[in-house]
């Protein structure tokens, strides 16, 4: 779809045309998918954001100014929704931090080519899970969309809402944050 045709859907759809929005969907889908399983760590909690972020958008769409980007936009209001449910999630954890978390997974590894590899591999990736979601959800969602997405700090700083300093000391909160907790997986490589 070009620009010109986007625009034309996007006017449809703020007049409140289900089709337009329908197409805005699809054309966005897999790009907010992406950013919100980056998020979140899970495809469930991924599907969750991604429907609450379009509901959100069909909602405020008449709020939505022309002069920026729909998919900014967009983005904006996933890394949001990935964020409130990030926090509302690590409520629920401070509440119930009594119960023990099964850190172990159940894998069997005696079918693999090379147990020693990859039992290296799933540790490490489970070190980066513990690692990200140990991070605050704004630094989170910064690290995400600044490593993963590719976002410039200008881009970061309007889809969280924050100034262009506040998102760069956001990214580099995080940044610090995970070489100190994967400082042992260097240990591992080596």
């Amino acid at each position: 779809m070009d620009a010109s045709d986007a625009a034309a859907v996007l006017a449809r759809a703020r007049q409140g045309d289900g089709e337009a929005f329908r197409a805005l969907v699809e054309q966005h889908s897999r790009s907010v998918f992406r950013l919100a399983f980056r998020m979140t760590g899970n495809a469930q909690d991924a599907e969750d954001v991604v429907q609450e972020s379009f509901l959100r958008a069909y909602r405020q769409l008449g709020r939505f100014e022309s002069r920026a980007h729909f998919g900014t936009w967009l983005y904006r209001i996933t890394a949001n929704c990935a964020v409130d449910l990030m926090r509302s999630k690590q409520a629920r954890h401070d509440q119930s931090r009594a119960e023990p978390l099964d850190e172990a997974a159940d894998t069997t590894t005696s079918e693999l080519p090379d147990p020693e590899r990859m039992a290296g591999s799933a540790e490490i990736q489970r070190r980066v899970a513990r690692a990200l979601e140990a991070l605050s959800p704004l630094e989170r969602a910064a690290f995400t969309l600044r490593h993963y997405e590719g976002r410039s700090i200008d881009e970061i700083s309007r889809a969280l809402g924050l100034g262009t300093s506040a998102a760069k000391h956001s990214v580099f909160r995080a940044v610090k944050k995970l070489r100190i907790a994967l400082e042992p997986v260097r240990s591992l490589q080596s």
